[in-house]
């Protein structure tokens, strides 16, 4: 198959020229500059995204026949635009999956795919080619190419700096990917300080107590508990399972709660209400997966634990599971925070738990 299969180029036939060149040696660059060969990058290529976009691609490569009004060109134009953009959404939610999946070699193709469409949609210089960067970054550092992660990174932080107008949410990731880069290097006081960052642009944008910004937190523990800093490290775990678990204790009630329907409203616009309200992403529901069962793995492992520390990431991860409606996971993990949970004097805590079991029984 034509290696011109995986690329869509509009516009006019000179720019798409261009921008096939452009876009091939970009990708070739990328890939001998983060060692990956030919055969290893196809194989990581159809794993990472290429099978999940392929019959998307489809429309975008299409020959369109001439359009007589400006009326109809203009909507094949507003078309494109928008299947472009859903196409930078997909492939940066699958790449950040990836990398929380630990598939660093694989989000590197999800990566370069959304740093072509956002070339294609925003140019070369603008603010929305920052998360791609930020996903190459933090592959590159899960590959272990910590100077090819400094390039990639500070790609991404001159154009923050000479963009005003850059977003809280951006930032926050920036930071985040530079904090992980430092604790990659031992630079652990360096680490702490950007990942502090990153919490304070996070706070900004979402607030203190959302899962976006518990990111920030995790990582953080992680760089005290390699100081061995311990009391610290449990105490922002705590903070993370607390967040995590409230989160996906709304999901929860949201799913399992018969919802009133306003007049006027049929049930299928609530339920779609429901949905669009709790709910997580493809990258999140991986997070999720990656940070809870990180930090079940250090407290069941912990000789001086408190019970009720295990007992709510247990919970969380049954909760979690529910959601991805793996039920014999959830209730493995229920029966787990049970029985952490015996002793507890917290009698609501036990009452929670022993209810969402019986919710996991009636599911079939």
């Amino acid at each position: 198959m034509n290696n011109d299969h995986w690329f869509w180029i509009g516009i006019s036939k000179c720019s798409a020229k261009l921008v096939l060149h452009l876009s091939k040696w970009v990708m070739a660059f990328f890939l001998i500059k983060l060692g990956i060969s030919g055969v290893e990058h196809q194989k990581a290529d159809w794993l990472g995204i290429h099978e999940k976009i392929c019959l998307s691609l489809i429309p975008l490569r299409q020959t369109v026949s001439f359009l007589p009004s400006e009326e109809e060109r203009q909507k094949r134009e507003n078309e494109l635009f928008l299947q472009k953009c859903h196409m930078i959404d997909l492939t940066r939610t699958t790449g950040q999956k990836l990398l929380f999946e630990g598939k660093h070699e694989q989000a590197v193709p999800a990566a370069m795919q959304s740093l072509r469409f956002a070339i294609d949609v925003h140019g070369l210089t603008s603010i929305e080619l920052v998360p791609s960067y930020l996903i190459l970054g933090e592959a590159s550092i899960g590959l272990g190419r910590l100077s090819q992660a400094e390039e990639y990174l500070a790609q991404a932080q001159w154009t923050v700096l000479k963009t005003p107008e850059c977003t809280n949410a951006i930032k926050s990731k920036l930071y985040r990917n530079l904090g992980l880069l430092y604790a990659a290097k031992a630079d652990y006081e360096e680490s702490l300080r950007q990942l502090a960052d990153d919490i304070y642009h996070a706070s900004e944008e979402f607030g203190t107590d959302d899962i976006r910004t518990s990111g920030g937190y995790f990582h953080m523990a992680n760089v005290f508990f390699r100081q061995g800093k311990m009391e610290i490290a449990d105490s922002l775990y705590r903070q993370v399972t607390d967040i995590w678990y409230n989160h996906l204790q709304r999901i929860v009630l949201s799913r399992t709660r018969t919802p009133e329907t306003p007049k006027g409203v049929g049930p299928g616009a609530v339920e779609t209400l429901f949905e669009e309200e709790d709910s997580l992403d493809e990258a999140q529901e991986a997070e999720a997966i990656q940070v809870l069962n990180s930090i079940y793995d250090i407290r069941e492992n912990q000789s001086n634990r408190k019970s009720q520390d295990l007992a709510i990431v247990c919970h969380a991860l049954g909760m979690l599971y529910f959601v991805l409606q793996d039920i014999s996971r959830a209730k493995e993990f229920g029966r787990k925070a049970v029985v952490a949970s015996d002793g507890s004097p917290d009698d609501n805590f036990s009452r929670t738990i022993i209810e969402f079991m019986k919710v996991c029984e009636r599911v079939k």
